[in-house]
């Protein structure tokens, strides 16, 4: 397992905002933060530029997002500041409830907050933090369904990877 991190500047607001990086088996996971919150958590294919990230929170991440490629520790404690709708934020809410090893169906999120299979499909296609928040444990009546607003491609099997490895696999 590789660890980098950076530090970039929000170019819209001027704000500084750490970025920590590290390499695993699905891709380099990418953890934006303020100076006390994570704000997004995505995947990207290709090694990112890397300069030195700098504060607690970062290295915490950094530490936290590592555990989870070596030892499958969910890092559900982070701190996180996550902007959506009402919907979504009960959506995301139940999301965090699912325990690593676990899936529930997307009707089944559905009839617990009152609504619609693909309103909570969409709520999970529009999740700013990926892993954090663990849309990938929510899956299809039949199947897996697809991955952050995908059903083709890589991340299908991400997704795949993602559960088999909180289940004790890769």
């Amino acid at each position: 397992m590789v660890a980098v991190t950076t530090l970039s500047t929000d170019s819209m607001t001027g704000s500084g905002l750490a970025t920590v990086q590290v390499a695993s088996d699905i891709g380099w996971v990418c953890a934006t933060m303020t100076d006390d919150r994570v704000v997004s958590v995505g995947i990207v294919a290709d090694r990112p530029a890397a300069r030195a990230a700098q504060g607690a929170l970062a290295a915490r991440v950094e530490a936290a997002l590592a555990a989870y490629f070596s030892d499958r520790l969910w890092p559900h404690d982070l701190p996180i500041r996550v902007a959506g709708t009402a919907f979504q934020q009960r959506v995301w809410h139940s999301l965090r409830a699912i325990p690593p090893g676990s899936t529930r169906t997307y009707g089944d999120i559905a009839r617990e907050l009152g609504s619609g299979a693909r309103a909570v499909g969409n709520a999970c296609r529009a999740n700013p933090l990926l892993l954090l928040v663990p849309c990938h444990r929510v899956v299809a009546a039949h199947g897996r369904g697809g991955f952050a607003g995908h059903t083709q491609g890589r991340w299908p099997g991400i997704k795949e990877w993602l559960l088999q490895h909180e289940a004790g696999g890769p």
